[in-house]
């Protein structure tokens, strides 16, 4: 991704629910990177929103960054 714009200054968040959508910006993020095309991404979404093994799939990486993001924050102790 050739942005450089400046959008994860931190993982350090105030509350496990900001640190929760933290994470699927980091997701999204990731697929953006992945995919920037975003006239094809606008065409597979009708395709893998219905795909119950790629919803899995999206799940896991959602909660792989908020596990990340959950110990930068000491778990919120």
């Amino acid at each position: 991704m050739e942005n450089t714009e400046l959008w994860l200054p931190t993982l350090i968040t105030k509350t496990p629910q900001d640190g929760f959508e933290l994470a699927i910006k980091l997701s999204r993020m990731g697929v953006k990177s992945t995919q920037p095309n975003v006239e094809i991404l606008k065409k597979l979404r009708p395709v893998y929103s219905e795909d119950a093994n790629g919803l899995l799939a999206s799940s896991q990486i959602v909660a792989l960054n908020f596990q990340t993001i959950s110990a930068a924050n000491n778990y919120w102790r």
